[in-house]
């Protein structure tokens, strides 16, 4: 009966049943197999007479999931490389590197500070996200995934407020508008900011050409001497098919002929109202942006959580 009884267990647990091998040593007390010993050696030492079972895990990390999520990053690596590039060599050209207090001193926003910025958000999530993926580190995919979830959470957050508190909103791009028309002349990058909205919106100023009296270069008080006073900067001009070179002195002076006068020559909408008016031509396209990039960052949490879940499910099943 024994002997039986012990090829009958040997079975069982090559074929890990492992619940119906537990029944069997129920009924048979004195049968009892070596820890991965052969079905032979049932004489094991009396320390050793007592059952061993083995759970063998079938979880394994996804390769699909693991390199998916290691292309969906190196992407996005590279573009950090690429933005951290390319805002160093405007900083160095600027001379900002060798003096770095010349971005304290301004009193507008250098552009070239928010392509550094994103060049190191993408950067580092593409380089954490990368490396958690090849070298399995549950680490540095928690970390991936929480930013990306912070990010996502705080898009639509900023989007909802937006919409609830429009004249807020206003009120702070004006703001942020009139102190980087002071700044005009300070920062060539932020000057050609500035150049490329006026002209993609046909616009000047922030309500109208009036605003650039705040820079001084522009400004109409007696005090200024600038070649510039009472004008507006080129992009603010109402361009003319005839000229085939653009003409950046087309707005000296313009501001001292009647206001009746200025829409023959410059914009005399301010770039808000343009804002506001282009937004409802265009709400499916910004929409379509939005929920484009909500998509990739929905496809890149879920990444991570499914390689997060292989990796654990893997440890999980050592501890057996």
């Amino acid at each position: 009966m024994n002997e039986y009884g012990a090829l009958i267990l040997a079975f069982l647990h090559w074929a890990q049943l492992d619940h119906v091998q537990t029944c069997l040593h129920v009924h048979l007390p004195n049968v009892a197999l070596c820890d991965r010993a052969p079905v032979s050696s049932v004489g094991c030492d009396s320390a050793s007479q007592k059952m061993h079972y083995y759970r063998y895990s079938n979880a394994k990390v996804s390769c699909w999931y693991k390199y998916l999520l290691f292309s969906y990053n190196i992407i996005f690596w590279l573009a950090g490389v690429v933005f951290l590039g390319v805002g160093l060599w405007a900083w160095s050209e600027k001379g900002v590197l060798s003096d770095l207090t010349k971005v304290t001193r301004m009193h507008g926003i250098d552009p070239v500070v928010l392509v550094l910025m994103v060049g190191v958000v993408m950067f580092t999530l593409g380089f954490a996200g990368c490396v958690g993926a090849l070298r399995e580190n549950i680490c540095l995919l928690n970390f991936f995934c929480g930013t990306i979830v912070l990010i996502f959470f705080l898009e639509l957050a900023v989007a909802v407020l937006a919409f609830l508190f429009q004249d807020w909103v206003r009120d702070r791009f004006r703001e942020f508008f009139e102190s980087n028309i002071k700044s005009y002349r300070d920062d060539i990058d932020l000057q050609n900011l500035i150049d490329s909205l006026q002209k993609a919106n046909q616009c000047c100023g922030a309500y109208g050409p009036e605003d650039w009296d705040l820079n001084v270069y522009f400004n109409c008080s007696g005090a200024s001497y600038s070649r510039e006073k009472c004008g507006v900067p080129f992009s603010c001009c109402v361009p003319d098919p005839a000229q085939k070179v653009v003409n950046t002195q087309c707005g000296y002076d313009v501001r001292i002929q009647l206001k009746s006068k200025w829409d023959e020559s410059i914009f005399t909408k301010g770039c808000i109202q343009a804002l506001e008016s282009w937004l409802p031509r265009n709400i499916y396209i910004v929409a379509g942006v939005f929920i484009a990039i909500s998509l990739l960052q929905i496809f890149g949490i879920f990444l991570a959580r499914t390689l997060i879940s292989d990796i654990e499910a893997v440890k999980a099943g050592h501890h057996f």
